[in-house]
Order: C-alpha cells, then structure tokens, then sequence
C-alpha cells in the first residue's frame, strides 16, 4: 500500500473568539507556489550567495483553514509539503494542505460542499463515520462516478449525528490516501459543553524510502509522493512546488526529497534522497505485513510535522483542553498524556457514558479510528503528550503541550511501563439500543485472514476477496448482528462499516462492561473476537472494510447491500472507478 504520509493540521480553537486559531504545518490555497523555480541549478544555488538563499522550512508551510458556515468548496491538487526543515514530500491535498480545511458545522444543519478536481486522476470525498444518504458517500462504482480531473461534484446532505469525523478520497484510496487527500470534519452538538481550547491532531506515518511504497498495495509505477517509481530523468526545472516565491536562491542542499534513484544533473551530494543502504537492501520478503510496515513507515507525523517540527499545543493554568485525535495513517499508535489526569469523552464521534479520571495509561488509536479527550490543564510546564511503541518511527511523534509563561522550560519527561487503556471495559455501564440477548434478523460472521499465493499476498474475509466476497444482504429495518473474528497470525484489521454506527456487544466472548460502546471502527488484533451489532436504518449499497486500505485494495473489503435498493448514476466506463 503506497502509503503517503500527509502534513497534518494543527487545529486550535480558542472557544470564546470569533476566529479560529489553527496551529498547523499545511499549505492551503492561500499558499505561494515555486512555479518556475529551476531545479537543475541547484548546485548553483547552494555554492553562491548564501547570504541570500531562503531555506524552505516547515514553519514557513501555511497552515490549514478552519471553514464554518454550511457551504464549502474543496479543490483537490498537488502541492508541496516539509515535514520538517530537511524533509520534503509532494502531497495531493483538498485545497492546497494537508490536512485539508477542517469542516466545522452545526449538529442539524443541511451543508454543501463542492469538490472541485484539479489532480491528473479521478477523485472523490467519503465522509468517515459520518452517515450520510448513500449517494452522498463517495465511493467509486458503488455511490457515484469519481470525478474526473477538471470537472466537479457537489455533496449535499444534513449533519444529524455530533462529533469528530474526517473526510478522505475513496478513489485508488490506497494511494490517494496515502498522498495527502483527507482532512477533519467536526459537527459541533447544539448543547455542547464549552472548553477553552479545542485541538484536532491528524496523525499520519511517512516512508524515509519512497521506493518501497509499491509493497502495501499500491499501484504500479505510484509512489507515495504522487509520481512515478523512477525519478531518474525527471524534469524539475518547471515544477510547481508550492511554497515561498523568488525560489531562485532557494537552498535545497540539505533536504530529503524521499526520491529514489539518481540526479545526474543536479547538486545534491548533501541530500538525503529518502533510499539509505539499510531500507534499500532489507530482505522483506518473508516478512508479515505488520512487521514491514513500521519498518517502511518510520517517519511519524502530527498535522503534516514530524519531530520537532509539530507545532505545540499551548494552554494556560486552569483551561479544560479538549484533543480530538484521527488516525489517516496505517499503523496503529500508542499515544501518553504525561502529568494530567484525563478522560476519553468520546470514541469514533460517540460520546461513552460517565467517562472516568485516568492517568499514566496508553491510548490505542487503530487507523481509521478518532478519540477526544479532556483534561483541566493544572500542572504547569512543558510535556510532551508523545507515543510510547517499539516502532522505530515512534520517538518522531511528540507533541509539546506548552502552558503559557513556560515557553523555556525544559520538558518534563516521562518513562516506564504503562497499560493500555480496554475501551471495552471503560467508562460507565447503561442500558444500550442492543444486546447479546436481543433476537436478530441477521447473523453474519466474518473470518477475516491472510493468504499467501504464488508469493501474492491476500487479504479475504471468510476465504474470498472483493469482488468475490457475498455481500451481507439486509432489508430496511433488520437487526443485525456481525461476529468477526481476526485469524491473521500477526496481521491486525480495523474494520470500517460505512453508513451505519454499530454498537460492539462482546470481545472475545465477554460482554463489554464498560460504557455502551458505539463506532465505526473497529480495532481487531490477531486472535481476537467481536460481536458487533446494528440497525439496517439507512438503505443503499454501504462499504464494510478494513481501514488498513492495503488491505482493502487487496481484498479485505465487502458490502451491506439493502433488498430492492437501486443506486442513482450509471457507471461510466471511462472513469475507471477504484473503490479502493
């Protein structure tokens, strides 16, 4: 899966201001471009006037818009990003940043959001968690046509259900995903309980080695950059690259460009081209997906930054803080609030019932999934809310969380062996709309797996892959009841139910005894069982998928198809839709 790691936004809201604050690294459409800027002479540039170059740095990337209101236009195209001073990656983005414009709407509300095409490839928006009319979902071949480069599609549908959601491409997503197309969406509930500071964090992982993308499921000849595999004779000289204007004295020497082969006719002996001896000749070949990925991703990202480069988060004594954490990337990431006493509000959008105080425990956030928290910030200083793994791109994901007057304090650290936080087993149990008792219309089960052939790898929900799979037949007002149990030895599947939130029952034979527990996503580690279940409230043709989009685009993916439902558009052949 040629997955791209995507600048991320940094999104604050002061809640008393009018304007939103938005701490971020991602260009938008207000950024400067580098049209022009001549890449062959870049020798040049490094060796002369110095005094006058300008280092493209992270901190000079505009940052990603806060849009309210109802309507909204979002233009898909290609653009430049740093993810630190050093790293530079070509993103496809929804206008000009990555992550696109956060989306910041009323519970209740009708909103209409015009895509707008400006990518060489056909493009879409699905709105993740959220449930909208089937056409409105987004998905190649199944809800609508993808949209052609210079053409347009206008979404429109009302925002009932509150929370934190994100907005993606649904087309090639294995790709395109991976580029840089999605960004947050967040529908505020009309009694929501007001907080002093409101945060989005978009987490994200990167290659060092660009040329590796093609082994979770990419396509042929793409890379996680948005070119082509080989970049050998590639003409920059006229290339849009999206930043700072008079880009002629540019120095460019120290970067990484997370290219791959050779660059005869330019001055980059200081560069890092992303290919280092150790990833190049690593032997993969026996490995399982989840040992190769975080060895192929090792670059971890905040909105769009990576390392010191992440933006702060910056609080005052006595301020409630809430942090809406997305997961767009493909690992799964073990994330610590150090110093503070904090509560899980909210999992997938969905509030969980009485939430408790908890602190010094890990929180496990799968791709695909979103958690809000909130803490009263009462602990002054400098800490670091970071991730706690053995993955080697780990100790690159560290967010500061800065109080006001503490700007030079040296962070306090934090070590040792913490749990995980069960979601299953937190929170405060109520009656929920379903139980393991309830009499059900349907009963499904998936046996989710991995499969090895002709050195191919698979992966099929009950033996089968998309479009092969039978899809789970419902009719409108059914009950249903989904056990899935991950039988990948080492593989982990966080499986996505577009259209609908299911209610999870049990895990691993027990009944969760915790909050009544509501999501879209679901994190399934290997060897472990859920059951799931849902009312068929909302008809049409909805995807039910892993959200490890490598594993999708190579067969983990299925459909709840409703009796008698017929989609709204013909399929146009010349699109070539890909709904993964």
């Amino acid at each position: 899966m040629t997955k791209k790691k995507q600048t991320k936004k940094w999104i604050v809201l002061p809640v008393l201001l009018t304007g939103a604050l938005v701490l971020s690294a991602c260009s938008n459409s207000n950024q400067n471009n580098m049209q022009g800027h001549d890449m062959s002479k870049m020798g040049s540039m490094n060796s002369e006037g110095n005094d006058q170059a300008k280092q493209m740095s992270a901190s000079a990337d505009p940052v990603s818009e806060v849009l309210t209101g109802n309507t909204f236009n979002l233009t898909a195209k290609e653009n430049m990003l740093m993810l630190d001073d050093k790293t530079m990656k070509t993103a496809w983005t929804y206008n000009g940043t990555v992550p696109g414009p956060q989306l910041r709407v009323k519970q209740g509300e009708t909103i209409k959001v015009v895509l707008n095409n400006e990518l060489p490839e056909p493009v879409t928006i699905h709105w993740h968690g959220l449930p909208v009319p089937n056409n409105m979902d987004g998905i190649p071949g199944i809800t609508q046509n993808a949209v052609k480069p210079k053409e347009s599609f206008t979404y429109e549908f009302k925002v009932d259900v509150p929370g934190t959601y994100w907005y993606h491409s649904h087309q090639d997503g294995v790709n395109q995903v991976d580029k840089g197309l999605y960004g947050s969406l967040v529908v505020e509930p009309k009694d929501a309980e007001p907080v002093d500071k409101d945060y989005t964090l978009v987490l994200d992982e990167w290659m060092q080695d660009d040329s590796m993308a093609e082994m979770h499921g990419g396509g042929a000849g793409s890379d996680k950059n948005g070119g082509t595999a080989d970049n050998a004779n590639m003409d920059m000289s006229t290339m849009d690259h999206g930043s700072t204007t008079n880009n002629s004295s540019m120095d460019m020497s120290n970067m990484n460009h997370g290219s791959t082969t050779n660059s005869s006719t330019m001055d980059m002996s200081n560069m890092n081209h992303g290919s280092s001896n150790n990833s190049s000749s690593m032997d993969m070949s026996n490995m399982s997906d989840a040992e190769m990925m975080p060895l192929m991703y090792t670059i971890f990202s905040a909105n769009g930054k990576t390392g010191s480069a992440i933006q702060p988060l910056k609080v005052k004594e006595g301020e409630k803080v809430r942090i809406r954490l997305i997961n767009a990337g493909y690992l799964s990431h073990k994330i610590h609030l150090p110093g503070h006493d904090f509560k899980i509000v909210s999992t997938d959008g969905q509030p969980i019932n009485n939430p408790p105080q908890i602190k010094d425990q890990l929180l496990n956030i799968a791709p695909g999934e979103r958690y809000d928290l909130e803490f009263v910030a009462n602990n002054p200083g400098k800490w670091l809310l970071d991730e706690h793994s053995s993955n080697p791109g780990a100790k690159s994901l560290a967010i500061p969380i800065i109080y006001d007057g503490s700007e030079n304090a040296t962070v306090k650290a934090d070590s040792g062996d913490m749990p995980l936080v069960d979601i299953t087993k937190y929170g405060e149990a109520a009656k929920g709309n379903f139980s393991l008792d309830d009499k059900y219309d349907i009963e499904y089960t998936m046996d989710l797996n991995t499969k090895m052939s002709n050195g191919d790898m698979s992966f099929t929900i009950n033996g089968k892959t998309f479009p092969d799979i039978a899809p789970l037949n419902v009719k409108e007002g059914d009950l249903v009841k989904v056990k899935m149990v991950n039988n990948s030895s080492e593989d982990i599947h966080p499986m996505h139910l577009h259209g609908h939130f299911f209610q999870v029952l049990s895990k691993d034979g027990k009944p969760v005894s915790g909050s009544p527990l509501v999501k879209d996503t679901l994190n399934i580690l290997p060897g472990e069982e859920y059951v799931v279940a849902f009312k068929a409230d909302n008809p049409g043709n909805w995807m039910f998928h892993c959200h490890d989009l490598g594993h999708a685009s190579k067969g983990m993916m299925t459909e709840v198809k409703y009796d008698g439902f017929k989609p709204n558009f013909t399929i146009d052949p010349s699109v070539n839709n890909m709904p993964e």
